[in-house]
């Protein structure tokens, strides 16, 4: 392993202390798979004091007393060193109420959530590994450390981050640890919303995400019951070969792994058992399932604390999923109006998610007016054209000076023009759009606008 210079430098001055010391944990499972570490964890008998002594003169921070985590800024990047120390009872299913500091990296390292998360490594000393986390990592199998029971009863969060980590990584959760997740996840209302928000995050944008929503929507239903009623849905559509969850999960696997593109994937179509009616040829139908998906979208979203931003742009995404876009000009000009480039381009990837969801004998055909649409819209931005109030070659002051008198009306005329520009029916020319206002423009249309 290849650890980074700040890492060495800091496992260094423990050794010149008499303390020895590891990294641990996560950035010795992503080193293992080849992928660069969010954060080097260290490790040591030294108990905290004695960590604050042996980096005096360097910036130190006590982050987790209680629970022996020293955080030492070295050259540039935060380490967190932590005391070696086995856990107490968790009366909250969430934190220790108490922990004992040990002499022993195996007794550390027991008290981890899962195989590989459960490993240490310095240099000269290589690889410490005793529940064999290397081979769950090369088998791709996700195992609690122990009992998996006792892992769970001590963290209900650990629940949410085996699927996260299983979806992160491809791995298969192990039928043992699996069993335990299912009989124990009611332990999940117990955490935070933020804590279960963060989780889901990582879990949504995983690469196997879609293979977690089919076998574990019974656990992900214990903070998100909204999708209970679209598990086993039948859609008896032509459109449709699946149920409303499974459609979920391959639409969810199929689009880009983009945040916000997958949380409206995840929730676009919840509202359909609410909505369903059957026609008398036996043909399913979901009226206005977008409107009332996205209702369902913000209040779940809201509730686990998301920030206005994500759940304003994810709603608008599930609204307008299955409202169709005509490829030409005026109509996506207008959408980039009502949307911005930004999210008008996330829409597109949710259609394209949904489309690879649908039955595969209307992909083809659903692909190539996404890609039609698409190509027009990258016209419209390559060519610059007027979509936006602000792209408009004249303003509220130039109106003014035309001899419209000031008030709501100034508004008005400058949505006409700009409604005048994106059909067509006038060009963004500064000069043309003056003379329009002072001719009057269109009296219907203006009365339209108002």
């Amino acid at each position: 392993m290849e650890l980074p210079c700040q890492v060495v430098k800091a496992m260094k001055v423990l050794e010149k202390a008499g303390h020895e010391s590891y990294v641990v944990g996560g950035c010795v499972r992503d080193s293992l798979l080849h992928l660069r570490p969010h954060d080097w964890d260290i490790c040591t008998p030294a108990r905290p004091q004695e960590i604050q002594d042996a980096f005096e003169g360097y910036p130190v921070v006590v982050t987790g007393q209680k629970h022996g985590t020293v955080t030492v800024m070295m050259d540039g990047m935060g380490l967190e060193i932590t005391t070696y120390r086995s856990d107490g009872a968790y009366a909250d299913h969430r934190h220790p109420d108490q922990v004992r500091f040990v002499a022993s990296l195996w007794e550390d390292l027991s008290r981890r959530d899962f195989t590989i998360n459960a490993m240490a490594y310095r240099p000269g000393t290589g690889i410490v590994d005793p529940f064999h986390g290397q081979e769950d990592l090369r088998t791709g199998c996700l195992r609690c450390v122990g009992e998996p029971e006792k892992r769970f009863c001590e963290d209900a969060l650990r629940i949410l981050r085996a699927l996260r980590f299983a979806a992160d990584y491809g791995l298969t959760i192990e039928a043992d640890t699996s069993e335990a997740m299912r009989r124990q996840r009611e332990w999940l209302t117990l955490i935070a919303p933020e804590r279960i928000m963060a989780e889901m995050n990582r879990l949504i944008v995983g690469k196997e995400a879609g293979k977690i929503l089919r076998q574990y929507p019974e656990v992900l239903a214990v903070f998100l019951p909204e999708i209970s009623s679209a598990i086993g849905f039948e859609q008896h559509s032509v459109y449709h070969h699946l149920s409303v969850w499974e459609h979920t999960a391959l639409a969810v696997e199929s689009a880009a792994s983009v945040l916000p593109v997958r949380l409206a994937l995840l929730f676009h179509d919840l509202a359909k058992p609410q909505c369903f009616t059957l026609d008398k040829e036996g043909c399913g139908h979901f009226y206005g399932h977008g409107g009332r998906s996205s209702l369902i979208a913000e209040q779940a979203l809201i509730r686990l604390r998301y920030d206005r931003r994500t759940v304003e742009q994810v709603t608008r995404l599930v609204k307008y999923h299955d409202t169709p876009i005509e490829a030409a000009e005026p109509a996506v000009k207008r959408w980039l109006n009502r949307m911005g480039e930004e999210d008008f381009r996330l829409l597109l990837e949710v259609k394209k998610g949904d489309t690879l969801g649908h039955a595969p004998w209307v992909v083809k055909a659903g692909m190539e007016r996404i890609d039609r649409v698409e190509q027009c819209m990258e016209g419209v931005l390559r060519q610059r054209q007027c979509f936006a109030l602000k792209d408009l070659a004249v303003n509220g002051v130039d109106v003014l000076k035309a001899g419209i008198p000031a008030g709501p009306k100034v508004g008005q005329v400058l949505r006409w023009l700009l409604e005048q520009v994106i059909n067509g029916g006038l060009p963004n020319d500064r000069a043309v759009l003056l003379e329009a206002v002072r001719d009057g423009g269109s009296q219907e249309d203006r009365s339209r606008e108002s």
